[in-house]
């Protein structure tokens, strides 16, 4: 088996490099710059150089390649546009991977896409399902919900830090999980039958509302932080505003992602028939409380070994 994976240095990309390693996987990473990508190189992975959009580059690094997990995705700070990369970056691999007549092709989407059409990313995602499915490639489309991860940056890091949190109001409850579990799923994907040609929808134990992760971090932290409501009104208005100005095309796509939020609708799914066929064990995923203890008992750890001091509060005017 010789493993190509694309978004390796991803937040999920890297977790999935690092458990093929671990299982002794032959793994190269397809990365647009390599000398940012070192870390996977000190893992043991291969490292080769190119762009989606570069057909000859795909050629190159899909040589001798039996199998691919494509875990790339547009990044939220980046200037790349959605379309460049998960649609045009995408079909471009889809065929090269033809082309190179791989064995397994596994493609990560999002839960629930296909609910939201007027969502770029979430359409896109969706239109790369079905262009997926329309060809002879043996694939397998696994679809989470979100990352414990973000949740950091989202909700613990603005509490150690003192800093007002933003909710958008009554927003819908996310089974997110754990990367590192995630990844079980993608290399398992590879050699398991039954995922042929299929999608699953991949869900942490528990959906959790925003409200809810607070407490939790509150809890864990022993801290309590202000919130603030952020109208979904507003957010259309600052995309509106952003679209006018071609720096802001990209992050006025990302903002759209905000309706999902704000649907009400579950990102969560029952996953015991997945578990099975995966041959995994529920009892052996990450909870987010152990996930968010764990954080928070190595950040404080580290913070009374520096001797940090709890910035004051600014006010806002």
């Amino acid at each position: 088996m010789s493993l190509l994976i694309v978004g390796a240095t991803g937040t999920l990309g890297r977790q999935i490099t690092r458990h093929a390693l671990d299982r002794g996987l032959k793994v190269k990473c397809f990365v647009r710059y390599p000398k940012k990508a070192n870390f996977l190189r000190e893992w043991g992975a291969d490292l080769v150089a190119g762009n989606l959009n570069n057909p000859q580059s795909l050629d190159d690094a899909l040589e001798g390649v039996t199998e691919v997990i494509d875990a790339a995705t547009t990044r939220a700070t980046g200037s790349l546009r959605i379309r460049d990369v998960d649609w045009l970056g995408k079909v471009s691999l889809i065929q090269a991977a033809e082309r190179a007549k791989v064995e397994r092709f596994v493609f990560f989407s999002i839960l629930n896409a296909e609910k939201y059409p007027n969502v770029p990313l979430m359409d896109i995602k969706n239109c790369t399902e079905k262009f997926l499915a329309s060809t002879d490639l043996n694939y397998t489309i696994l679809k989470p919900c979100g990352f414990f991860q973000n949740l950091i940056g989202e909700y613990a890091i603005p509490i150690l830090e003192n800093q007002t949190i933003w909710i958008g109001g009554e927003s819908s409850p996310i089974a997110y999980m754990n990367t590192q579990d995630i990844a079980k799923f993608a290399i398992r994907a590879l050699t398991v039958k039954e995922t042929e040609r299929q999608s699953f929808a991949i869900a942490g134990p528990k959906a959790w509302q925003p409200s809810e992760i607070i407490k939790l971090c509150e809890r864990m932290s022993g801290r309590t932080r202000r919130t603030a409501n952020m109208p979904l009104g507003l957010l259309r208005f600052a995309r509106k505003v952003a679209l006018g100005f071609e720096w802001g095309w990209s992050f006025a796509e990302r903002m759209t992602y905000a309706e999902v939020l704000a649907s009400g609708i579950p990102l969560d799914a029952d996953m015991k028939e997945t578990y099975k066929i995966f041959g995994l064990e529920e009892e052996d995923m990450t909870t987010l409380e152990s996930y968010m203890q764990d954080y928070f008992s190595r950040i404080l750890k580290k913070l009374k070994e520096l001797d940090y001091k709890e910035p004051k509060i600014k006010a806002p005017f």
